[in-house]
């Protein structure tokens, strides 16, 4: 049963004034421990890529520091580096599993934009040092349609020589 007043009978019943129907679980300071604990590296979707590649016989090093953006997988021998994004992190643009979130909007906002913009940049220093990057995105990793994007992935790996620093191949669709 609802804690709400019911309107008197034969009026509209507004929902201006509520309060919504599911409300924070947690408190402001709780929230905050919570997203701060959020795990960088080796995560579930970090882990099911590792183990498509590796079974097939790549090898690689993972989250490796000498690089712009620490990327979650480094072919050496490829010459290719794969990030493995998630979409909320990364606001991924035109996925439908992307949503901001609905308080501290302009914290958000700013964070995630800064967040693209720093991918950018350090996708960019990579294309011009010589390396293929690819991103593989959490939502592309979705049981329905996960087995294609990783076979995808291995292809965009296998497939294509590795780039000469500073040439761009727009052969190899990242996204």
């Amino acid at each position: 049963m609802s804690n709400q007043p019911h309107a008197p009978s034969g009026t509209k019943h507004t929902t201006r004034h509520r309060r919504p129907t599911h409300p924070d679980r947690y408190e402001r300071g709780t929230r905050s421990y919570t997203m701060s604990h959020i795990r960088g590296k080796d995560t579930t979707i970090e882990v099911l890529v590792r183990k498509y590649l590796f079974a097939r016989g790549l090898r690689f090093r993972k989250n490796d520091k000498r690089y712009p953006g620490h990327p979650d997988v480094v072919l050496p021998k490829w010459r290719t580096i794969v990030f493995i994004n998630g979409c909320f992190w990364h606001a991924h643009q035109h996925c439908e599993a992307f949503s901001r979130p609905k308080s501290n909007v302009e914290f958000w906002t700013a964070k995630l934009l800064r967040n693209r913009e720093r991918d950018e940049r350090q996708h960019a220093q990579l294309v011009a040092d010589g390396w293929r990057v690819i991103v593989v995105w959490e939502c592309e990793l979705a049981k329905p349609v996960r087995e294609e994007r990783l076979a995808k992935l291995y292809r965009q790996i296998t497939a294509t020589p590795a780039r000469q620093p500073g040439v761009i191949d727009d052969t190899i669709p990242t996204e």
